[in-house]
């Protein structure tokens, strides 16, 4: 077996521009993390743990992350996942 660990997939696209929707920066972070985890031939179905900071969280960002996760992992379980409110992130 391996373990890959995956950091800092955050909501800028492959040009780093980032979109003001939240729910956008949620999809787009999460498409990064499928794109990093085919560079090490692995799939979403081998998450095991999720972990999400977010800035100036409130209800209705949880719903939209919930959301999110609930369209990549349709079928099966979501994997565990701890959301982590913050004051900032380390990019601006």
């Amino acid at each position: 077996a391996r373990v890959i660990h995956v950091a800092g997939q955050g909501g800028e696209d492959a040009q780093g521009r980032l979109s003001p929707s939240f729910e956008e920066q949620v999809g787009q972070a999460l498409d990064n993390l499928q794109t990093a985890l085919r560079s090490a031939q692995a799939s979403l179905a081998d998450v095991a743990r999720l972990r999400i900071l977010v800035v100036d969280h409130d209800e209705d960002r949880l719903g939209i992350i919930a959301h999110q996760v609930r369209r990549r992992w349709p079928n099966r379980a979501a994997p565990t996942c701890t959301l982590i409110p913050v004051p900032r992130l380390a990019l601006d």
